[in-house]
């Protein structure tokens, strides 16, 4: 196939209306304006967020008050810390060095996806999930919970 075999979509070609070219184009006289009003002027209509005289939304919403100031995680899955020795400390730190966590984030959560092959690792992280907390106690590991910073 090459571009002289390309074919557009049926129905996909609509013709431009033309208005304003008399009554037996159906689209004549007012050019499918209505008929008197601000829309009917040329340069009229009415601006962006204008409810016809209705308090705008903008300035029905309050100003002030509360902001959701959440936490965002840097997320690791438990088959990540693969890539660590046996009996190693794993910290946040550490996880960055090795390109595991990219960005600002501060804070990390260890997720339990995957299998841990490795033995006695001892992670520190902010959170972590009941069953990454598990499977790394299973494997012989410990985890320290850190304070949110």
């Amino acid at each position: 196939m090459n571009l002289s075999q390309l074919k557009s979509p049926p129905n996909s070609k609509h013709r431009r209306k033309k208005v304003g070219r008399g009554p037996g184009s159906g689209h004549g006289k007012t050019s499918g304006r209505g008929q008197k009003g601000t829309g009917a002027r040329s340069g009229g209509g009415v601006r962006p967020g204008f409810e016809g005289g209705q308090m705008p939304l903008v300035r029905r919403v309050p100003k002030r008050g509360f902001t959701h100031l959440g936490r965002e995680y840097a997320v690791i899955n438990l088959k990540r810390l693969n890539k660590f020795e046996e009996n190693a400390k794993v910290t946040p730190e550490d996880l960055r060095k090795m390109g595991i966590i990219k960005g600002k984030k501060r804070l990390v959560k260890i997720l339990g996806e995957g299998q841990l092959t490795k033995k006695g690792l001892q992670v520190s992280a902010h959170h972590f999930s009941q069953s990454a907390r598990r499977r790394i106690e299973e494997s012989g590991g410990r985890i320290e919970v850190m304070g949110h910073a």
